[in-house]
């Protein structure tokens, strides 16, 4: 049980080193994200709202959400380091790196769920380009799932939650029956 929570940001120090906790404000990777920044370093501790080579999964989080939090709160603090959730530490560049992809997610949910496919048709049918390199491929189904559920929003609201099992159903289907190696 936590002991300390705080609604926007938080300052702690080590020693005379500054340490601010923000809450991101809204769904992202999830509903809760929180990232740590050092203003004097110029760092950033990302979480799991950037990754480094690998493929974002926003099921419990929020696609539309994801590109906002990126382009009004991340980017604007200006970090020249950023330690991501996952992979090595990096520069800003992740930043655009991940919303390319969230775009994409986007822009192929908006297509296809008006032909009227399923996330997983969807994800079959969608060339994934560059992103093919990246780790955790199969996520584009799951990322599907949420962006058909982000786009189904009212405006001023929040995407309801998705059918998780489902979803993660449909990601081992994508993947020809592999067991998932991280949902994080």
């Amino acid at each position: 049980m936590p002991f300390l929570t705080f609604a926007d940001r938080l300052t702690l120090w080590a020693d005379d080193l500054r340490c601010e906790l923000r809450y991101a404000g809204q769904p992202a990777h999830t509903t809760n994200d929180i990232v740590v920044w050092i203003p004097e370093q110029s760092v950033l501790f990302a979480g799991d709202l950037l990754f480094n080579g690998g493929t974002p999964f926003l099921l419990s989080g929020s696609v539309l959400g994801a590109i906002d939090v990126l382009e009004n709160f991340v980017k604007p603090l200006g970090a020249r380091t950023i330690v991501p959730g996952h992979g090595p530490v990096t520069g800003p560049e992740v930043i655009n790196e991940v919303l390319g992809y969230l775009y994409f997610v986007k822009d192929v949910a908006w297509r296809c769920r008006a032909a009227g496919l399923t996330p997983l048709e969807a994800a079959r049918s969608t060339d994934l380009g560059r992103y093919a390199e990246w780790t955790d491929t199969e996520r584009i189904v799951g990322n599907l799932h949420r962006a058909y559920a982000d786009l189904s929003r009212t405006v001023g609201q929040h995407a309801g939650p998705v059918d998780g099992p489902g979803a993660l159903a449909d990601m081992v289907a994508y993947n020809a029956g592999r067991p998932l190696t991280c949902l994080a």
